[in-house]
């Protein structure tokens, strides 16, 4: 079946929505995926529940930090673009309804040197963009380093050599602004949402699932579990053998000129090495803010969701503008104006789960997106909601199932 055909059966576990329970859904954790299948799940009409420890958006795991690079042919491969496609279309829906500025379209350029490089455990990521782009009719231009500094000033110390994707239809979302604008909307259109909820415990028995919380017992005909890095401590096997934590660092750093970064400034992946560990990925200045956002990836270290650093120190700042921002970006300076800590959670082969519970069929896992999921949280939000209120769903989630990692 091609990537283009829709009702595609996402698992062998289908359970359609029973009547029984106080909920159709009951969604845990209400970040980048909880939130946008809250609200797919009111929009269809479904009774749904949405319960998070916290109160989002908020700073505590993957979904903060001003902005998401977007890309709608993405590196990671074909699978996920029908998502990132779907996202884009959602945000402009909102936009339209609420009036928030969510989606960016400043563009986007993916770049690596000559020969390639890999990236989220993808060979050749520019090439796989490239492809992924003429598959799907994405307007899009390969460049080469000599062009890319020709158009965009703001790179330095380009090679010439470098291969580079540029799609003009890239940019970044705002990730607590489209949290707070589905949640708002979920909440408009009739679900329930209860934060400063802790989930202590999912079971299942004959009527659904029953959700243990801090707050007392949810019933729900079915769940959604969306918590993050959250996940596995929540869940326990397979998940805790299979979901890893990193610590990842964001920082903002004060331009001295911004005149490189016009108005068609895009944002970047950048690839300058040869291992990958050699890059950074970053963001142009938003109007009136002389301010830079760059960061790179740590895959080294496991950490936990409650146990996670949250101070970045000046000394991990100016190794991050030594290693990777000085000489490559113009007018950077090495002062930092803000710095941040977020969380990965990744699977092994750093790709998605979007699966039903092993044992609890009832149960929807959505979890691990891996460092590159906001960008398709809408789309993701859409299906899920599909699922459980179909049994169907019109993008393929099986490139996301459980089983290929277990």
């Amino acid at each position: 079946m091609s990537e283009r055909e829709t009702s595609v059966v996402t698992s062998e576990r289908e359970t359609p929505v029973a009547a029984s329970g106080r909920a159709d859904v009951v969604v845990v954790g209400l970040g980048a995926m909880g939130s946008a299948a809250l609200y797919q799940l009111a929009r269809s009409g479904a009774r749904v529940i949405g319960l998070d420890r916290f109160a989002p958006p908020h700073a505590n795991g993957s979904s903060h930090g001003e902005s998401r690079i977007t890309r709608q042919s993405v590196g990671e491969g074909r699978d996920y673009v029908p998502l990132v496609l779907a996202s884009h279309r959602i945000w402009r829906e909102l936009e339209a309804e609420t009036g928030e500025d969510l989606l960016n379209a400043c563009g986007v350029v993916v770049m690596a040197p000559a020969g390639g490089a890999s990236h989220h455990g993808k060979r050749d990521f520019v090439a796989t963009s490239i492809a992924g782009a003429e598959a799907f009719g994405i307007p899009h231009e390969v460049l080469s380093g000599v062009e890319v500094g020709a158009r965009f000033p703001q790179f330095l110390g380009l090679k010439g050599d470098e291969k580079a994707y540029y799609e003009p239809g890239g940019g970044y979302v705002r990730p607590e602004r489209c949290i707070a604008a589905q949640l708002a909307r979920a909440g408009e259109l009739g679900a329930e949402i209860r934060t400063g909820t802790e989930v202590l415990a999912i079971a299942q028995d004959a009527e659904g699932v029953v959700v243990t919380t801090t707050g007392g017992t949810v019933r729900a005909a079915q769940a959604v579990v969306s918590a993050g890095a959250w996940t596995a401590p929540l869940l326990g096997r397979p998940f805790d053998r299979l979901l890893k934590v990193n610590r990842q660092l964001l920082h903002w750093y004060a331009l001295d000129d911004t005149s490189a970064y016009g108005a068609d400034a895009p944002v970047f992946i950048w690839m300058h090495g040869a291992t990958d560990t050699d890059y950074l990925y970053g963001f142009p200045p938003m109007p009136g803010d002389p301010r830079l956002k760059v960061a790179t990836e740590q895959y080294d270290g496991w950490t936990t969701a409650d146990a996670l650093d949250r101070v970045v120190r000046p000394e991990e700042s100016a190794a991050m503008y030594d290693r990777h921002v000085a000489g490559r970006l113009a007018g950077a300076t090495p002062q930092v104006v803000q710095a941040a800590a977020c969380l990965y959670t990744v699977t092994p082969d750093r790709g998605f789960i979007i699966d039903r519970h092993p044992v609890h069929d009832r149960v929807l896992v959505v979890a691990a997106c891996s460092g590159h999921g906001f960008k398709h949280s809408a789309g993701i939000g859409e299906a899920v909601a599909q699922v459980m209120t179909t049994g169907r769903s019109t993008v393929d989630l099986t490139p996301f199932s459980l089983s290929r990692i277990t």
